[in-house]
């Protein structure tokens, strides 16, 4: 045929291959609303029945407290067969948080504060890292050994002794010389852990850090005023002869803490600033020599306050004896022949003990026999 003459005819399948749509048109919306229509039609089913249920019927009921009749049904560790060992504590009501180290410790002599107390003045610890390092080292210590079991307020008590002293003209002006005073002596040292081989103890992490963190706030400006500007403190098992002379300010923990008297424990005396210069965190080096004596003696609060122009005789008090009144001494008990001949009685002997001034009467038994233990 000839191409020129035959009209162009077009192919019978091309519309069946491509057939024109509008735009939008297709079988996708259509399968889509068949699924619409079955879920609704199933949803539709489930829920007749609740709707037509009579009014009676309360078994999807929630407990109604308005209801007259309502009983508190019993928990489930309380019915037979729902229970097992240790159930309960799925339904108990939540503890209270477990005390802290130092938290809820108390003594029995514990004192209120009396009358109005001239308070200290902040102290700024900030100097070069060796004085503030070393400072914290000494303070720590102070803290740890002198006051490790007490609560917060006794070691933050412990810690404005440190601070007092050394704003007071009469004592070293670092936290280390303060805390070091003496050591070079056995008998002479102003914070007993510094020479009675306390310091041979190593120190337990946790207590250490604990009094550590007391150290850090006394260092930064913290003031503990309920001891006002006290320099000296001691345990409640002892009596110091100077005790009487001082003026008493407050029992916390197992401590009673004391100032000075007139012009010595006078606001005006002390002075509330830091000027570095630490000393080596250690002990002294031995000294047993006449200057090393007389520093001592120097040192003892009754010279202290007449060096003040203010002399207060100390009264006379009876030193316990060894033995009380109300404790005889017993016998000592009868040990066998073996024990005998290792040493007896001796062997349980305390021996090269330091030696202790002003005990209390009722501890002055402490450590004796009360009966005799069998054999």
């Amino acid at each position: 045929m000839d191409s020129q003459s035959a009209p162009f005819e077009r192919p019978r399948d091309f519309v069946g291959r491509y057939p024109r749509r509008a735009r939008g048109v297709g079988h996708r919306p259509v399968v889509l609303r068949r699924r619409w229509t079955f879920a609704v039609t199933a949803l539709a089913a489930v829920a007749l029945p609740a709707f037509a249920a009579p009014a009676g019927w309360d078994s999807f009921a929630i407990a109604d407290a308005a209801r007259p009749d309502a009983e508190a049904l019993p928990m489930p560790f309380e019915q037979a067969g729902a229970s097992f060992p240790g159930s309960a504590f799925y339904y108990l009501e939540a503890e209270k948080a477990p005390l802290q180290v130092g938290e809820g410790i108390r003594s029995d002599a514990d004192d209120s504060v009396s009358g109005p107390l001239a308070t200290a003045r902040p102290i700024y610890i900030d100097n070069s890292g060796v004085d503030r390092t070393r400072a914290l080292q000494c303070m720590t210590a102070a803290i740890y050994y002198e006051a490790a079991s007490e609560p917060d307020a006794g070691q933050r008590a412990v810690a404005q002794v440190v601070l007092n002293r050394m704003a007071h003209p009469a004592y070293p002006k670092t936290v280390c010389g303060v805390v070091y005073e003496g050591s070079e002596r056995s008998t002479g040292c102003q914070f007993s852990f510094t020479c009675d081989g306390s310091l041979a103890r190593r120190p337990q992490r946790m207590f250490w850090d604990r009094a550590e963190n007391v150290a850090r706030q006394a260092l930064a400006g913290y003031v503990y005023t309920p001891i006002g500007l006290a320099t000296h403190y001691h345990t409640v098992q002892v009596n110091p002869y100077w005790a009487p002379s001082l003026q008493y300010l407050s029992t916390i923990g197992a401590h009673r803490f004391y100032a000075l008297r007139g012009a010595a424990g006078s606001a005006a005396t002390f002075r509330f600033a830091y000027l570095g210069g630490e000393p080596m965190a250690a002990p002294h080096r031995h000294d047993d020599s006449a200057d090393a004596a007389a520093a001592a003696a120097a040192l003892d609060p009754l010279a202290v306050q007449r060096a003040f122009g203010t002399a207060q005789p100390a009264k006379a008090e009876p030193v316990a004896q060894a033995t009380s009144p109300t404790m005889p001494i017993q016998p000592s008990p009868a040990y066998s022949s073996e024990v005998q001949q290792r040493g007896g009685d001796s062997l349980y002997t305390a021996r090269n003990l330091p030696g202790s001034q002003g005990i209390k009467a009722e501890y002055a038994n402490s450590g004796r026999w009360i009966t005799q233990p069998a054999n």
